[in-house]
């Protein structure tokens, strides 16, 4: 029986390298493999030896006689990927050459090249273990996050009941645990050491700082108070320690979620989720005591589209409509022939379901275009414009999922247009004069915006590195003047309270084992003195 990968597949394609059959696409080195939603198991090729489900950090790949109640639908997407791109290459043909931390053993000596990574989140963590895992270099690495705690994207964005990607940390932890890693943790770069400090101490820095800003509607209205950024609503309900004091107005019966991407349908599932479910994961107890006294009844999401250009993915949109106690709606009917893509059939299946009393409901609209919010000092309703004609959609709560987009990083080029540090593969270049900023890359979504999954981040990363290995074979990048103790000796003098590896698994042991004791997977810390203080009293007596 062929393996079978399911919705939380993170794309980062360790799979791919250990399949002996070269079964699993599409690969890294496919066209489709930048904008696909997932990855697939070819079931006449698959030979059910089990090496992808042994190495997939977040436990996607599942042999298909195994597969639950809800997850049968898998089976087939992983057929119809095969069906609708048939194998026109030989076996193998997506093996990349040994990377070269692999292929060279036995060098002798290889040069020390100390890298600075600001940022903590997946393509942090990815471009640090392309660099501690190679031979051919001597590698040191520092990450710096501003925050008390590290994660990033993983902590801090993912939907806490995707509880199985979130599992991708294993990973990071083990990079964590690498010789040659330190952190520094609750460490601002610009504000408590400069760039040209980290510098000074490296051979060169990657900027790994996510996108922490948003992408606007531009109508009027926007700024009232109950409409918010989608993101804001995210970080609120994982924790994030920036974001644990915000409120957001659960008391109506209804709220708009504008855009329809996988942030889009998070959002709303969280609105309306059962508690018992939300007491089961790692959600932050300040939101869990909010929408238990929440009285949204229905959630309706706009897509400016049609359905057949529906943002979200496929595996999000089809484990959105087997939610216990809440229906998944369509507005108005689809069409989808036997042959349309599995993602419009869904949506079809959906515009054909009938409310059920009781029920709590995710209405998904299309064509849709928000024009207006309206209000007396607050949002209380939308005006969208649909088919020509005007709309009103009253609710309490206004929640904007038109893209997340990065903020410009003092002293480097950076595209307005695009929200991301003006680079070529990674190498930071001003875009004017085609100068590389020596010593400067960027990774993850500063570097290409916010796209892809989890597992996007670890080529991307690679890329990266790529050019910043190239610049030091080349001898482009500045020698460091200063060493790795000055620039910890210099970190404590401007932040005594900085905490270190040591200091986050401790952290880490704490809130695992405060959500332990109450059958959850961990209750965040989401005070940054009170991280620190957690920390602190783990340390051992001087």
């Amino acid at each position: 029986m062929a393996y079978v990968v399911t919705q939380n597949c993170c794309n980062d394609a360790t799979c791919v390298a250990v399949c002996p059959v070269d079964c699993i696409h599409p690969t890294p080195a496919e066209r489709e493999y930048r904008s696909t939603e997932m990855l697939y198991i070819d079931p006449g090729s698959c030979i059910d030896c089990g090496a992808c489900a042994d190495v997939c950090p977040v436990d996607a790949i599942v042999p298909g006689d195994a597969l639950s109640k809800g997850q049968g639908r898998y089976r087939d997407l992983n057929a119809e990927y095969f069906q609708r791109n048939p194998r026109t290459v030989a076996p193998g043909a997506h093996v990349q050459p040994l990377p070269l931390a692999l292929a060279t053993q036995g060098v002798a000596d290889p040069p020390v090249l100390r890298v600075a990574i600001v940022g903590s989140g997946p393509s942090a963590f990815y471009a640090a273990e392309e660099l501690l895992a190679r031979r051919d270099i001597a590698a040191e690495v520092t990450m710096f996050e501003r925050l008390p705690v590290a994660g990033g994207l993983v902590r801090f964005g993912v939907a806490p009941d995707h509880w199985r990607t979130k599992t991708v940390d294993r990973v990071f932890d083990r990079t964590a645990r690498r010789d040659g890693f330190s952190f520094h943790l609750g460490v601002e770069v610009g504000r408590d050491v400069t760039i040209d400090e980290v510098l000074a101490h490296h051979h060169a820095v990657i900027h790994a700082s996510g996108a922490a800003g948003d992408r606007r509607l531009g109508i009027p209205g926007e700024d009232l108070p109950g409409s918010h950024a989608a993101r804001e609503f995210v970080a609120w309900y994982n924790g994030h320690p920036e974001h644990a004091e915000r409120a957001f107005d659960l008391t109506g019966p209804r709220a708009v979620v504008i855009g329809n991407g996988n942030v889009a349908l998070d959002v709303a599932r969280i609105l309306v989720s059962d508690m018992e479910t939300l007491r089961r994961t790692d959600i932050a107890d300040h939101a869990l005591a909010a929408l238990a006294e929440s009285r949204i009844e229905e959630v309706v999401v706009l897509g400016r589209r049609g359905p057949e250009h529906a943002a979200c993915t496929t595996p999000e949109l089809l484990a959105l409509g087997s939610l216990a106690g809440i229906d998944v709606l369509v507005d108005s009917p689809v069409a989808a022939g036997p042959d349309a893509p599995t993602k419009l059939q869904i949506l079809a299946e959906y515009a054909r379901r009938k409310a059920t009393p009781g029920n709590k409901r995710i209405v998904l609209r299309f064509g849709t275009t928000p024009q207006q919010m309206t209000g007396d000092g607050r949002a209380e309703a939308l005006t969208v414009t649909a088919a020509g004609a005007v709309d009103r959609i009253d609710c309490g709560l206004v929640l904007r999922a038109v893209g997340y987009r990065g903020l410009p990083i003092a002293g480097l080029p950076f595209d307005e247009a695009a929200g991301t540090v003006a680079n070529i593969a990674g190498r930071v270049v001003d875009p004017a004069t085609g100068q590389a900023a020596t010593g400067q890359y960027v990774a993850g979504w500063i570097k290409r915006g916010a796209t892809g999954v989890i597992g996007t981040n670890r080529y991307c990363a690679a890329e990266t590195v790529e050019a910043l290995l190239d610049d030091h074979r080349q001898d482009r990048l500045a020698a460091p003047v200063a060493s790795q103790a000055a620039m910890t000796e210099l970190v404590r003098k401007r932040r005594p309270d900085a905490l270190g590896g040591t200091d986050w698994r401790a952290i880490d042991r704490y809130e695992r084992a405060q959500g332990r004791a109450v059958g959850r997977p961990r209750i965040k810390v989401v005070d940054a003195e009170t991280a620190v203080a957690v920390a602190f009293s783990s340390r051992p007596a001087e």
